[in-house]
């Protein structure tokens, strides 16, 4: 079952990330254990694309961003929550990373960037803050967020 497969995968990213600090030494880490040309990363890019077009995995959409929470704090993740969305060329909403955030930039199309991001891993350090964008194609965005923590501010 491609949920069970999902949640599987995420937990074993989750039991690398363990309490290690947020920081680039969490990214290098992460990009070499998990590259992007490598086959955990990309059977989480086939399991995105088999959840978006079967509508398990993100149920939602809203300014043009598909997304949902794949996995709550608590359960196939330990500590973390996983959400993913779905974003083309499009801004996302303002929100604060209390506690941190760990994600995997998996392209669908074109040459797509999230934020700065390349196709990998990256991470911001607790209490960082943007307007998450996509530009240049077509892309996943897998993140794990400690203890699910995330505000969202309203700022435009």
């Amino acid at each position: 079952m491609p949920a069970e497969e999902f949640n599987a995968l995420v937990g074993k990213v989750s039991a690398e990330i363990a309490d290690r600090p947020l920081d680039d030494g969490l990214a290098a880490h992460l990009n070499a254990t998990f590259p992007k040309d490598g086959p955990d990363f990309e059977r989480l890019a086939a399991l995105c694309a088999e959840g978006d077009a079967e509508g398990w995995l993100m149920a939602r959409e809203a300014g043009g961003i598909k997304f949902g929470r794949a996995v709550k704090p608590g359960t196939d993740a330990g500590r973390f929550s996983v959400d993913v969305v779905r974003m083309k060329d499009v801004r996302g909403p303002h929100h604060v990373h209390t506690q941190g955030e760990i994600g995997a930039v998996l392209p669908i199309a074109g040459a797509p960037k999230f934020d700065d991001f390349d196709a990998g891993w990256y991470v911001y350090a607790p209490g960082t803050d943007h307007h998450p964008t996509v530009s240049g194609g077509d892309a996943y965005v897998v993140y794990w967020l400690p203890d699910g923590a995330i505000e969202f501010t309203g700022k435009p």
